[in-house]
């Protein structure tokens, strides 16, 4: 049983069916996402409207008498401002956040006209005695923040649950009918069709983004002439409908709100020159996996059409459904003119009935005695003005079954056209045809960061199946080994973790002692390379032991060479080592391998250290253990047999130092063996290069502690105490649900300390209370201490924390949440 765990864990274990984690399936196929900013719609629906530099009036909290005062918007983070009162200038120590929508916000002007006093805080007028000229001078500026975008209601959030709005007819534009909102994932809306209450949702609901052109607010078919009808494709579903759901609609209050929303940055229809009767190569809607021919059967005005694929069949049939027929302008997606595919060297899918081997566009139009839609009719747009590329992964729709987004790669890039494989499939499905701007696909992430459920690919389960039988035949192989009925020469005892000994520089004590007891037995290499990469995700540094391992020639074991893989700040490094095969070997194995990477010589091995240890390695400082266990020569590992480097991803050559990085998050302070997990102080937690070295010996100075960016906020002198632990009393009486709509507000966090005097442990046991407990491990790292948290904003953790946008937002939001606390509680 022992060495079936050591199999398991050595396979890929990133294949969960419980959870998805986009960015080893990224690494594991090596390629790419799509940039976020390629999707316009998801940028657009995180957009508030306000900008830095807009002036508002904000209530001063500070006063007894809660007066209102101007404030200067300076950044902006989702629904989270960061704001500066009128009078401090460029001094930004008494900036703060607060929530658009919680609080109390309104255009200038708004206090005098309810009547209500304006008065700054008590800094304020220490710094400006004539406080009263600044506030008429602020007043008179015309870059007031507009009302309606101080309400912290976005045009998604307001398309609630329960919300009516009105659909355009696919087929006819002077025709639509109304829906309620039901569900709104990230602006993707669930709609019920008005008179289908009761009816199953395969016929009576749909989804749509709420950036759709078909989407309108309820009203707009009575303002613009249209007929209120039920949709064509649906009218056996509406029967018997009473007359007054028809009523109802009509009588519906009108919101101007939404109204707003809806008109506001909608693209305007151009104007086409299309005639009945004219050919051209289309994607069906419904259909979207190839390109055919058809025809522009009707001409409704000077901005719709109606386009119908082509069937030599006789079957006219026109449903919604089977899309046969749909609405088009002059920029719709997937019409494109005669002769485009052949152009792009794609297949051209004849028409159902069409009588021969290979498809001739000439010969069809003459047999149909029709004319194909010339060139200028269509839009001429630039092929090189998106972020697509082939072998690109995204999120994407199945347009067969549209509640179920799914993993997609992009197959083959065409223009403005992409050509998506989705990922996860029951079933196989053609290639998926869509434009670049399709509402229907988003960036990665974009369900995890909207709680709703992404479909991926899973190993087959012949491979799981291949996996258990190798795990029992080495089982198998182990008992012969261990029990004495075969050779025991390759069979390695346990090997025990001593979390207790000294871990040396490189390892992070606390990450050791998370590892299992023990290990084995099992096959000497088997057991060892599992050894040896629980230690190296242990380290502070992963690509650093790595490549202390690495096969040095000096010291050979002639052993077994076997590769390891470590990560790094995304990046990935593979080096060989080298691993003892016969067991007698393996204690003396041990214990070099502890003195390559500087620890005590019993941190893991064949022995158990109960109590203390043989070496007394708990009373030694650090630089006495090093002097005594650590290496004596400085020369490093360079490259192996053969003349090539086998440590990749970013190895540099001697000689040429990388310019240190500047800290952006903290002021570095030089850690005591009191720290969180007892790290002698100048250990590599610090963002030292890879090249620098972590070798201090008696004589030698530590090396200089990076210059860090001043803090926005001067550290206040204290003195040292026992780091406090906040109370989190709102994550223990309601945990953090996995789905949340946009347009809740989110629950009050309520603190027992200051975020201020938080040490790196209280920022770190926070971090694990909420649902980005994973991400624990930077701030660790990092060392990120209360004041540093509340420097943090959604670009810096983004470019230094290397997240995605997704878990990027979802951490922010519990980072403003305690500014928001924070500013609440201790800043007033």
């Amino acid at each position: 049983t022992e060495l079936v765990y050591v199999c398991v864990a050595d396979e890929d274990s990133s294949q969960h069916v419980s959870d998805f984690n986009w960015d080893e399936y990224l690494e594991e196929n090596g390629t790419l996402s799509v940039p976020h900013h390629a999707f316009k719609h998801v940028d657009q629906g995180l957009q508030t409207g306000l900008t830095p530099g807009m002036k508002l009036e904000v209530c001063v909290r500070s006063e007894p008498d809660q007066p209102y005062w101007v404030a200067t918007i300076i950044t902006t983070c989702g629904q989270l401002l960061l704001l500066r009162y009128e009078g401090y200038h460029d001094d930004r120590r008494a900036d703060f956040w607060c929530d658009i929508m919680t609080a109390d916000l309104h255009p200038l002007g708004w206090s005098r006209q309810q009547g209500k006093p304006m008065r700054p805080s008590e800094g304020v007028r220490e710094k400006q005695p004539d406080w009263e000229g600044i506030l008429e001078k602020a007043l008179a500026e015309k870059c007031s923040a507009p009302a309606n975008l101080l309400e912290g209601v976005r045009g998604l959030d307001l398309m609630s649950p329960g919300c009516s709005v009105e659909l355009q007819d696919s087929f006819d534009p002077g025709v639509a009918w109304g829906a309620e909102v039901e569900e709104n994932v990230g602006g993707r809306l669930r709609l019920r069709l008005a008179g289908t209450e009761g009816l199953p949702e395969t016929h009576s609901t749909l989804w749509l983004y709420y950036l759709h052109p078909r989407l309108h607010p309820h009203g707009w078919a009575k303002e613009h002439g249209c007929t209120l009808r039920p949709p064509l494709g649906k009218l056996i579903l509406f029967s018997k409908i009473p007359g007054e759901v028809r009523q109802r609609m009509i009588d519906q209050p009108h919101d101007e709100a939404l109204s707003e929303e809806f008109y506001k940055d909608r693209p305007v229809i151009a104007a086409h020159c299309f005639t009945e009767g004219m050919k051209l190569e289309a994607v069906d809607p419904a259909s979207p996996f190839c390109i055919s021919p058809a025809t522009v059967t009707k001409v409704f005005s000077d901005q719709y059409f109606l386009v119908k694929m082509d069937n030599l069949c006789g079957d006219d049939l026109v449903t919604e459904g089977r899309g046969k027929s749909f609405l088009c302008h002059r920029d719709s997606p997937g019409i494109f003119p005669a002769q485009w595919s052949l152009k792009n060297g794609l297949p051209l899918s004849p028409p159902p009935g069409y009588q021969g081997q290979d498809f001739d566009w000439a010969d069809y139009l003459k047999q149909s005695e029709a004319e194909a839609a010339p060139q200028h009719c269509f839009p001429t747009v630039s092929h090189s003005d998106h972020s697509f590329k082939e072998a690109m992964k995204l999120e994407a729709v199945n347009p067969l079954s549209p509640e179920h987004i799914h993993v997609a790669s992009v197959i083959k890039v065409k223009g403005q056209h992409i050509w998506l494989g989705l990922e996860g499939l029951k079933q196989a499905m053609p290639e998926l045809i869509a434009h670049v701007d399709s509402l229907d696909i988003f960036p990665v992430s974009w369900c995890e960061t909207n709680g709703y459920p992404l479909l991926y690919p899973i190993k087959p389960e012949v491979e799981k199946q291949r996996r258990i039988a190798v795990a029992q035949l080495l089982h198998c192989v182990c008992d012969v080994f261990c029990t004495g009925q075969g050779n025991g020469k390759y069979c390695c005892p346990k090997i025990y973790f001593n979390h207790r000994c000294f871990s040396g520089p490189y390892l992070n004590k606390g990450r050791i002692a998370e590892l299992p007891q023990c290990v084995g037995p099992g096959n000497c290499v088997l057991v060892l390379k599992e050894v040896l990469t629980l230690l190296i995700n242990s380290a502070y540094k992963p690509s650093r032991v790595l490549r202390e391992l690495q096969l040095d020639q000096e010291n050979r074991w002639h052993g077994h060479g076997e590769t390891l893989k470590a990560k790094y700040k995304g990046k990935s490094y593979r080096a060989t080592v080298d691993i003892v095969r016969t067991a007698d070997c393996v204690a003396e194995f041990c214990r070099k391998t502890c003195m390559k990477l500087e620890c005590c010589p019993n941190l893991f091995g064949p022995r158990m250290v109960l109590e203390r240890c043989s070496e007394n390695c708990s009373v030694l400082t650090k630089t006495k253990y090093t002097y005594y266990y650590g290496k004596k020569k400085s020369r490093r590992v360079g490259r192996p047999p053969g003349g090539h480097s086998n440590l990749e991803g970013g190895v540099k050559r001697r000689g040429r130092r990388r310019k240190r990085r500047k800290q952006l998050f903290v002021h570095k302070k030089r850690r005591s063996s009191a720290s969180l997990d007892n790290t002698p102080a100048g250990s590599p937690q610090e963002d030292l290069d890879d090249e620098d070295s972590l070798k201090y010996s008696i004589g030698k100075s530590q090396p200089p502690t990076p210059s860090p960016s001043p803090p926005a906020t001067p550290r206040p002198t204290r003195k040292r105490r026992k780091p406090h632990s906040p109370s989190y009393s709102d994550y223990e009486n309601h945990p953090p649900s996995p789905k949340r709509s946009r347009s809740e507000a989110p629950q009050k966090l309520c603190l027992d300390t200051s975020p201020l005097e938080w040490s790196v442990t209280d920022v770190v046991r926070f971090i694990r209370t909420t649902d980005c407990a994973p991400l624990a491990r930077i701030f660790l790292d990092q060392e990120i201490d209360g004041q540093a948290l509340l420097l943090l904003n959604l670009p810096t953790v983004q470019e230094c924390m290397d997240l995605k946008l997704g878990p990027a937002i979802k951490l922010c939001h519990h980072i403003e949440r305690v500014k928001l606390a924070f500013y609440q509680q201790f800043a007033t």
